[in-house]
Formats: C-alpha cells, sequence, structure tokens
C-alpha cells in the first residue's frame, strides 16, 4: 500500500470517527442514524478506502459503543460482510448510481448482525430491533448517496487513493 493510500484511510477513518463522536447519542441503540455510514460509499467509486473505513468502525466503536466488546466483533464484522459484498458487486457492475444502491441495500439487509448484537447484549426483539437499525441505516446510506455523488465531482474518490 502506497503512502497517499495510507494517508487518505487515515483521514478516512479520522472522519468517521470525529463525526461518530458528535453523533454519539444517536449511533448506538436499537434506532441508530449512524451518520458516517454514509461514507460506505466511497467504496463503490475505489475499493481502497476499505482499510480506512474499517478502521473508523473499529475505533468509534472501541471510543464510543456501550457495547464495546459486542460492537467490536458485530459492528466491525457487518461492516467488513457488507463492504465485501459491495466489492464483488463492483464487479458486475458499473453504474455508480446502481453501485450505490446495491451498497445501501446490502447494508441495511446486513443490519440483522446488529439486530442480532442488540438481542445479545439487550435482550431486544430481533425482528423489530432489525427492522428499526435498517430503517437508521437505510435513511443515512440513501441520504448519503447524493452527498457522496456530489463530493466525487469535485474530490474523484477515484484516483484520490
Amino acid at each position: 500500500m502506497n503512502t497517499r493510500t495510507v494517508v487518505a484511510n487515515g483521514i478516512l477513518a479520522a472522519i468517521y470517527i470525529a463525526v461518530s463522536f458528535i453523533i454519539q447519542p444517536i449511533a448506538f441503540a436499537a434506532f441508530q442514524f449512524r451518520v458516517p455510514e454514509m461514507l460506505n460509499h466511497l467504496i463503490v467509486f475505489n475499493k481502497k478506502y476499505f482499510f480506512g473505513i474499517v478502521l473508523g468502525v473499529f475505533i468509534s466503536n472501541l471510543l464510543f459503543s456501550p457495547m464495546k466488546a459486542y460492537d467490536l466483533i458485530f459492528g466491525t464484522g457487518q461492516s467488513i460482510i457488507a463492504l465485501l459484498i459491495t466489492i464483488l458487486a463492483a464487479k458486475f457492475i458499473k453504474n455508480t448510481w446502481a453501485l450505490m444502491i446495491v451498497n445501501t441495500l446490502v447494508f441495511t439487509f446486513t443490519m440483522f448482525i446488529i439486530a442480532w448484537e442488540l438481542h445479545l447484549a439487550f435482550d431486544l426483539p430481533f425482528w423489530i430491533t432489525w427492522a428499526t437499525t435498517a430503517v437508521g441505516e437505510f435513511v443515512v446510506m440513501a441520504a448519503g448517496m447524493p452527498i457522496v455523488y456530489a463530493l466525487n465531482k469535485r474530490l474523484k474518490f477515484k484516483n484520490f487513493v
């Protein structure tokens, strides 16, 4: 990994962590609106963002999550799985908007992992928790699509790393 990629991923992780810190009250519960999750869309532009996103999720969960051990495993694991599915989908889907939609749906669907985590940690009802976490993830990811797309027009994420 070259220096530019390491620096870009470090900055990405730092942004994820900073935004997570700011939005803590709405980020770690049965209703989750983790605004930095919109950064997951960067994977659509370049798979090299994988490490920055995962590192940001891991450190945010370590620093801010009330269920550190669970979130380090389940939360980080969910991100890894969803990002890898999107990377695989990118081999077949070349349209940016289509891939961002797929990415949004993959992250929304895989919130069952977070629902399972919350069920194990707090005995919350699985199906309702999956629905509430999935809705929160969908809202953030869907709102993030035009934002990340517009930022890409200016910053050219594909070539940034």
